[in-house]
């Protein structure tokens, strides 16, 4: 007897709607766990090239090339660069692009380690060593084992982020090597700092005294370099 054809409409059998699905398998478990391995052994070879003696550098992406914080973070990477750092950013507009534009007019390392984001254009022209990672996380593992002075610029999340990630780290003693972060420009971090001594450690003690002196507050990148070069731990 002849099998029969039977046309159903869809939705009438949906155990077998999904059978006629085809699973897309970079949305599977398995595929997303080898790309994160991927991405962090291509992540440490990468790093792994980077000068040891190197600095990262953070900031907001929508500052133009007239405004106050760019200009400082051009000059930042080229103080670093002339004292023999690699400056590292995340390889985008605007901060990043000052910090490594600074760097390579003075021949010095520009290094961008950056993100793969929908629609946007992330890289800028003056990197001179690159790489690319889908998730942050994994970007967020190199740049912290990247540098030995971490630089960090008015910016928003992302710079915040950052940011903590990078005092935390510090505080729990998780990095394998010593570091040095600066916040520069008082304007912009001084009411944080005020609310942390205030509140974080002084209302609450949610932090010790000791931890209100992870990082240092400077105004100009003249004072970055001079607390880097006297700092013991660098």
């Amino acid at each position: 007897m002849k099998n029969k054809k039977i046309k159903e409409k869809k939705g009438s059998f949906p155990e077998l709607d999904l059978l006629l699905v085809k699973e897309d398998f970079r949305k599977t478990f398995s595929w997303r766990i080898f790309k994160i391995m991927a991405e962090f052994v291509e992540g440490f070879e990468f790093i792994s090239k980077i000068n040891k003696k190197s600095a990262a550098i953070f900031g907001a992406t929508r500052f133009q090339p007239d405004h106050p914080d760019y200009q400082k973070a051009q000059k930042m990477g080229r103080l670093l660069a002339q004292e023999g750092y690699s400056v590292v950013t995340g390889g985008g507009p605007g901060i990043m692009e000052a910090a490594n534009r600074g760097a390579s007019e003075v021949g010095g390392q520009s290094v961008g380690i950056n993100i793969e984001l929908p629609k946007v254009q992330r890289g800028n022209q003056y990197v001179n060593q690159s790489t690319s990672f889908y998730y942050f996380f994994t970007r967020k593992v190199m740049i912290s084992f990247s540098s030995s002075v971490y630089i960090f610029f008015p910016g928003g999340y992302g710079t915040l982020d950052e940011f903590f990630e990078m005092v935390v780290l510090l505080q729990t003693q998780k990095l394998s090597h010593s570091v040095i972060i600066i916040a520069v420009g008082r304007d912009y971090w001084q009411p944080l700092l005020n609310w942390l001594e205030k509140d974080v450690y002084g209302k609450y003690q949610a932090i010790t005294k000791k931890e209100l002196g992870l990082f240092e507050l400077v105004e100009t990148p003249e004072e970055a370099i001079t607390y880097i070069k006297n700092n013991k731990r660098n």
